[in-house]
């Protein structure tokens, strides 16, 4: 026990020092197998050194009761000695397989062009596309119902999430882009409007254009990310893609998440097919949800609207993020790790893992900030100026300073539950704030009948 906590201290020792090292290493698939062996050896030498100890120094004649305590202790020490490197290895062929499974090498027509020694470029913010899909992510029939850009200051960490509305339409592509060409006008077309919409672009593009983005493992992703970056007016690097069980199994896996509940929130229902729903979600304060209610907390809009959801969706990813402490991480590693690998598609390389995996410790030490597309005076999802949406952007971009003018807002608009008017263009809201407990007059007439 002795030379265990010896090198327990050692390792605390050499980790604070290397931590930034030590976190990239554990992203590498190579230098995880080096870990895993090496962990093996050492718990191989270490077990021969307290049986050769133990029967080098045990006399040759002794009472066997004697003898089998002397075996039953040598055993034991083995095993505290063994389990610790033990479950270090397991961790880390765990952890190799994640990596290798879901950080797999991709081709892109649409990822920047960067080096493990320089993973940002020039650039001073990384973006990054969060998708939520309503199926299994290798299946050509995606929608993506969920869309967030998350914008992150590569030097501090610091992220707002843009969020746009399933619903847009006339979505425009860069210049630059051979979709630009095909939809001069924005992604539009004959037949029913909503095979129009963003959400339908990841499966009808590669469906009307099989190849028109070149050689490309996920055609679908791209035309996506080419078509926010258009709505946006800023580059979008890389795209993560989540299919919406997938999500349930998350949240299961960290134990749940913890969010205000302002209205009643459906669980299942269509509106549409005039199908109501099986249950709710009741509002009120600090309410803890499993994944399949932090789902549909995430999802349901039978009775409210899609700016309604849209706006929970951002609750659930701060959520998420403030539940993801490294405590809870590995309690529940590999639950996470398993659930993660069936249910996540990326264009990440592999060889910027230890960059984005630094910038995350970052984000986690900032608060995040949130600017909301939605139906209002200013935005209309059925005929969106994209030159407010562009100036928008670069507005909740741009630097704070004092003394700022205060101009429109980029946030309201007409939802059951409404963030806060900030009155300023751009303005990109705490989430943390826009997430504080605020029921609607629905929901509070709904409590009262209740008592």
């Amino acid at each position: 026990m002795i030379p265990l906590s010896v090198l327990a201290v050692a390792a605390w020792f050499y980790a604070r020092p290397h931590r930034t090292q030590i976190v990239a290493d554990l992203v590498d698939p190579a230098k995880l197998l080096r870990v895993t062996i090496g962990l093996g050896v050492a718990l191989l030498l270490w077990v021969a050194l307290i049986v050769g100890t133990y029967r080098g120094t045990r006399p040759r004649s002794i009472a066997f009761n004697r003898r089998l305590a002397g075996n039953v202790f040598t055993s034991l020490l083995c095993l505290v000695v063994a389990a610790p490197l033990a479950l270090g290895g397991y961790y880390a062929m765990v952890q190799r397989d994640l990596v290798k499974t879901v950080f797999k090498p991709t081709e892109s027509t649409t990822t920047p062009h960067v080096t493990k020694a320089n993973p940002w470029g020039k650039r001073k913010r990384v973006n990054l596309l969060l998708l939520g899909g309503d199926g299994d992510t290798d299946r050509e029939g995606v929608r993506t119902d969920s869309v967030i850009l998350a914008s992150i200051d590569v030097r501090t960490g610091k992220t707002i999430l843009f969020s746009l509305p399933r619903n847009l339409e006339n979505v425009p592509f860069p210049a630059n882009s051979p979709l630009a060409r095909i939809y001069p006008n924005g992604f539009d077309g004959g037949g029913d409007p909503a095979e129009w919409f963003l959400n339908a672009i990841y499966r009808n593009v590669p469906a009307l254009n099989p190849g028109v983005l070149g050689k490309t493992s996920n055609e679908g992703a791209d035309a996506v990310k080419l078509g926010v970056s258009g709505s946006l007016g800023i580059p979008v690097d890389y795209y993560m893609l989540i299919n919406f069980k997938g999500f349930q199994r998350i949240v299961d896996a960290i134990g749940g998440i913890t969010v205000n509940v302002d209205d009643r929130v459906p669980i299942n229902g269509d509106d549409d097919a005039h199908i109501p729903p099986t249950g709710y979600i009741e509002p009120g304060p600090d309410q803890h949800l499993d994944g399949f209610h932090a789902l549909w907390f995430a999802r349901g809009r039978y009775g409210l609207n899609d700016y309604n959801r849209m706006q929970r969706q951002r609750c659930a990813i701060n959520a998420i993020v403030a539940k993801a402490d490294p405590l809870t991480l590995l309690r529940r590693y590999t639950a996470l790790a398993s659930a993660t690998k069936k249910i996540l598609r990326t264009d990440i390389p592999q060889k910027l893992l230890p960059a984005f995996v630094n910038l995350t410790t970052k984000m986690k030490a900032q608060p995040l900030r949130s600017v909301v597309f939605q139906y209002d005076d200013n935005f209309n999802p059925n005929d969106p100026d994209f030159d407010y949406v562009h100036a928008t952007v670069k507005a909740a971009l741009k630097p704070t300073t004092p003394g700022s003018t205060p101009t429109k807002s980029a946030t309201g608009g007409t939802g059951t539950t409404q963030p806060p008017d900030t009155t300023k263009v751009g303005t990109a809201t705490a989430a943390a704030a826009d997430c504080t407990y605020q029921p609607s007059q629905e929901a509070l007439n709904y409590l009262a009948a209740q008592k």
